[in-house]
């Protein structure tokens, strides 16, 4: 059985192994796990500050921080200036020129079973030191570490993830590593691709900065992103030599509007043929020789605007599976809304969110549904997954997910983050081993607190996540309600 002395015991000493080692991080992107940053980001983007590409992580900081530069704040509410200040000094340190190196360690006696932008751990723990380097034009970060699914199970692994390197050539930056990326307007869950598996090794290229372009043909687009990687499917996996790629494209063309389109596919691998660019030429709506590859396609849309001084904005994003945009497409859904409510600091954000992975025949032919297709390709027994878990919604096929979510920063940089969540795993109509987190359907409840907290001790720039979780059922074969406690340290120097 397993304890808490087992799970503090590994953690702390992974932390100490950790507390040697050096300063803050640095890279050229603003990464993917930081709700804070995101909420910054969106408010700044919502004020018109900065431009409105805010679907696509990481993102590169020089758009960012040029923009924050030229734009008078003056004017501006407080909570709007306290934002850019925040945001501003997260941009200084992730492009400042030298070297740096962090510790970081996670514990928790239970995994939190929705994973969002800003998860913790995959797993019951992990802990990693990393160093990193910057000159202006090349960056990089080593990072290694341990990583324990199951401490009783002995499931530990090396772990790099956060590795990178990357060059910036005029507008470009090349990069390789493993990386996390967050394509969608989702808060709570992303349908293609998301945070919730680990990163795979990956080579990749995009814009350095989402400005607008000065071509005339491209500057009707506003501002806009384009990034393309590569990976493989490493690891334990049915079918071996699977790789995969993926491309987004992501406009802000009018003020608070902004459109996404992403594609993804799995291809090669052991039993298929390999012909890596003729497929994916032939397979642009994955309508035509659909048999060489597993791919998914998806259409993004966030809106934002200021109704009465308060921001809001509505978002959507429509995942295929395999199919043409225009036939038969097994489409899942995810519909939201925030708000950021005005109060004497920091304004309140607030989300409601739905996420369904029920596919159904065509975009909204609700009711008329295809159980057991979302992430699952015979062809690639896998499916769309690694290490396994779910590249994208972290409740996986055949699942719905509503959400309501809370959070707020007070003066002293403290973020506070409040979820509840109703969530239904699997059908009575999913064929079995379609959702690899349940054997049998299960409707469950589930609530999260959350706090970040910055601190100082000895010199040493130190972040403190700690969460509560608490769930009224769980995925079968368990049963019966579960609770679950985390903390995530991160010291710089």
């Amino acid at each position: 059985m397993r304890t808490w002395g087992k799970t503090w015991t590994a953690s702390l000493t992974l932390l100490a192994l950790c507390w040697g080692a050096l300063p803050a991080l640095a890279s050229p992107w603003a990464e993917v796990g930081d709700n804070q940053l995101r909420s910054d980001i969106e408010l700044l983007a919502a004020a018109g500050v900065i431009d409105g590409v805010t679907i696509h992580w990481p993102l590169p900081w020089k758009g960012i921080a040029d923009a924050l530069a030229r734009h008078s704040l003056a004017g501006q509410p407080a909570a709007v200036r306290d934002a850019a200040r925040r945001v501003l000094g997260k941009a200084q340190e992730g492009t400042a020129p030298g070297f740096s190196a962090s510790a970081f360690a996670d514990a928790t006696n239970h995994t939190g079973l929705v994973y969002g932008f800003d998860g913790m751990g995959r797993g019951e723990g992990q802990g990693q030191l990393s160093l990193e380097g910057n000159d202006g034009i090349f960056s990089g970060r080593v990072s290694l570490g341990g990583f324990s699914q199951n401490f009783g199970a002995r499931s530990n692994k090396i772990m790099p993830d956060g590795t990178y390197f990357s060059a910036q050539l005029g507008g470009i930056l090349v990069y390789g590593g493993y990386l996390d990326h967050w394509w969608g307007p989702g808060q709570i869950s992303a349908l293609q691709l998301s945070n919730n598996a680990r990163p795979m090794p990956q080579v990749g290229i995009e814009r350095s900065s989402t400005e607008a372009s000065s071509w005339p043909v491209l500057r009707w687009l506003g501002p806009w992103q384009w990034e393309f990687f590569l990976g493989k499917l490493d690891g334990p996996q049915i079918q071996s030599n699977v790789y995969y790629d993926a491309t987004h494209l992501t406009i802000n063309p009018l003020p608070g509007l902004e459109l996404g389109l992403a594609k993804t596919e799995e291809f090669c691998g052991q039993g298929h043929p390999c012909a890596p660019l003729r497929d994916y030429f032939q397979n642009i709506d994955f309508s035509t020789h659909s048999n060489n590859v597993n791919g998914e396609g998806s259409l993004e849309f966030k809106y934002g605007h200021s109704l009465g001084g308060v921001p809001v904005q509505v978002y959507m994003q429509l995942m295929n599976e395999d199919y043409s945009f225009i036939n038969h497409s097994g489409t899942s859904h995810l519909f939201g809304a925030s708000v950021f409510l005005p109060t004497q600091g920091s304004p309140v954000k607030l989300t409601a969110e739905f996420t369904d992975s029920i596919a159904t025949s065509t975009f909204f032919s609700f009711g008329d549904n295809i159980y057991g297709f979302t992430y699952n390709d015979y062809q690639y027994p896998d499916g769309m997954r690694y290490r396994g878990r779910t590249l994208g919604f972290s409740l996986d096929d055949d699942s719905t997910l509503l959400s309501l979510q809370g959070s707020w920063t007070d003066d002293s940089g403290r973020f506070y983050e409040l979820s509840i969540h109703h969530a239904t795993l699997g059908t009575s109509h999913t064929p079995a081993g379609a959702n690899i987190l349940t054997t049998a359907p299960v409707l469950l409840n589930m609530g999260e607190a959350r706090v970040s907290l910055p601190l100082e001790l000895g010199g040493h720039g130190i972040k403190l996540d700690l969460a509560g979780r608490l769930q009224d059922d769980q995925p079968r074969p368990g049963r019966g309600f579960e609770a679950g406690i985390e903390a995530a340290l991160r010291i710089n120097l």
